[in-house]
């Protein structure tokens, strides 16, 4: 039977909890602060780290000592006006820009993938069951990602019970709640069967290759072909992400995250004339201040809007006709 503790522990996210312990240890632990904190000792955090640490950083970790706070019964800090005015001056003496990932485009998908496939088949031909594990659930991953256009937390989450997949036709994939789902309604998401670079076929050789039935569908394996019964955490798929991508010749993994899959069918979507609405519908952004985010133009300068604008060049003045000199 599920007690009081259980149904209050679900209301709060893994990754949430661990952003908040985090915070704490960080004031408490590295920079030497107590708790319950006051508004000053909170100015005095923020000064010694400001142009250290990222702006949103700085507010995460300033959320999770508020809620610290609540959680314990103390008067919060954190919604002082002199702390939010503080923040306020930090972004304005410490401006950053935005690191965006690098897009996955659709060149270094198909060569990803082609990669993987030769070595699933020098894997059979000799034998080697984990690498033939490795390489499956890596060629599913990537595909899913990409067609669907998933975050790192949301690879972590699929579930076997909750995806129905059918061979040359497509999947729906439910998530029971995603990043922006703040009403945990979940979400389905329709995946069709491709010609090539199929991500339901990818999905289906997974599930025959691994013997799974039923949990997680993005798992850890082991150095003896043991697959773990836990998801792999979000936090491990933009470092296996990269290994996958470095290890099929692609260059510069280090830009890459999770994002890149969804930067990279966003990019690859809009380039091939789809209407932004659509292509919101498909990822499931709410605004399309968050969907311009995630698509990288083909012209990034505008190039060729600017030289369309552009008037006709005058012609060039002539030498004067010797009629009108004086």
């Amino acid at each position: 039977m599920i007690d009081i503790d259980d149904y209050l522990h679900a209301a709060t996210r893994d990754n949430t909890r661990r952003s908040y312990r985090a915070a704490v240890r960080h004031f408490e632990v590295e920079w030497g602060g107590f708790l319950p904190a006051t508004a000053d000792s909170l100015l005095r955090y923020l000064a010694h780290h400001a142009g250290k640490l990222a702006h949103n950083t700085l507010k995460q970790r300033i959320s999770a000592l508020g809620q610290w706070h609540v959680d314990q019964g103390f008067p919060d800090p954190t919604k002082a006006p002199v702390v939010r005015k503080m923040l306020r001056g930090i972004q304005e003496l410490h401006p950053t820009q935005e690191k965006r990932a690098k897009p996955l485009q659709l060149a270094a998908l198909e060569q990803t993938v082609t990669y993987l496939d030769q070595q699933r088949e020098l894997a059979r031909q000799q034998s080697r069951f984990t690498d033939l594990l490795r390489h499956t659930r890596d060629k599913a991953l990537l595909l899913i990602g990409f067609w669907r256009g998933f975050r790192s937390d949301e690879l972590a989450r699929l579930d076997i019970a909750r995806i129905e997949a059918v061979a040359g036709e497509g999947m729906r994939i439910h998530l029971p709640r995603t990043k922006t789902d703040r009403n945990l309604k979940g979400s389905t998401y329709k995946t069709p069967a491709l010609s090539r670079l199929c991500p339901v076929a990818a999905y289906l050789d997974w599930l025959a290759v691994s013997g799974l039935s039923s949990g997680p569908v993005i798992r850890g394996i082991d150095r003896w072909g043991r697959i773990s019964e836990e998801a792999i955490h979000a936090v491990s798929i933009i470092p296996l992400l990269r290994r996958i991508l470095s290890s099929a010749g692609i260059d510069d993994t280090h830009l890459y995250s999770s994002h890149s899959l969804r930067r990279g069918f966003a990019s690859w979507a809009s380039a091939n004339g789809w209407e932004m609405r659509a292509l919101m519908e498909y990822v499931g952004w709410k605004n399309i201040h968050s969907a311009a985010r995630y698509v990288e133009s083909q012209d990034p300068y505008h190039r060729a809007m600017l030289e369309r604008l552009l008037p006709e060049q005058p012609a060039t003045l002539g030498t004067a006709d010797e009629a009108d000199l004086p």
